[in-house]
């Protein structure tokens, strides 16, 4: 069998992604990264970004009032494509870091489609996947225990992790990398095949 490197041996990129809604038919508005290099979060090579959505869209109250980007804000913002130059390397570059992953996976993969740019298939790992492995051992440990949260506001004050501004795409990533250090930790992983 190969060895497995260590935890710390890729970069890994935490990303966050607000949207006009949660629906396949709804668009990214902003893009945040954060990565993680031989295991520290390098906050300095963060990358944000809003998107200028497609003409025609609507912002619904509800969006507004949980990410606060107005539609006034996204006029000068860049497009899409543009925004995926950026955000392609970095996705290239190792391990894809995110939250409950099924979401913010399954829009950039439409995003790509959408655009004629091949997916890149970078290696996924999920902090919410990695709350359940903990979730697990606990249970084994303490058949009776309470669960653990999976919202990452909820996740992160329940292991003392200080609260960020929530539903802001470089905050949340931000604050997805920290928990990702956190959980990492708990798990004892030493390798990267003890978290993937």
């Amino acid at each position: 069998m190969l060895s497995s490197p260590a935890w710390d041996t890729p970069t890994y990129w935490a990303l966050d992604l607000e949207t006009s809604g949660l629906s396949p038919a709804d668009q990214i508005l902003s893009v945040g990264m954060v990565p993680l290099r031989q295991g520290v979060i390098r906050y300095g090579e963060r990358f944000y970004s809003l998107v200028r959505p497609q003409a025609g869209l609507p912002l619904s109250q509800e969006g507004i009032r949980a990410h606060h980007i107005v539609p006034a804000e996204l006029e000068d913002a860049p497009p899409l494509a543009e925004v995926l130059e950026a955000v392609h390397p970095r996705l290239g570059e190792g391990i894809l870091l995110l939250h409950h992953a099924p979401l913010d996976l399954g829009f950039l993969q439409r995003a790509y489609r959408r655009l004629g740019r091949p997916w890149p298939r970078p290696r996924v790992l999920d902090t919410a996947g990695l709350i359940a492995r903990l979730q697990h051992r606990q249970h084994q440990l303490e058949p009776h225990a309470r669960p653990l949260p999976t919202g990452l506001a909820e996740s992160r004050a329940h292991f003392g992790l200080p609260p960020y501004l929530e539903h802001h795409a470089l905050y949340d990533a931000l604050a997805t990398a920290e928990l990702f250090l956190l959980l990492r930790a708990r798990l004892g992983a030493k390798t990267l095949r003890q978290l993937l």
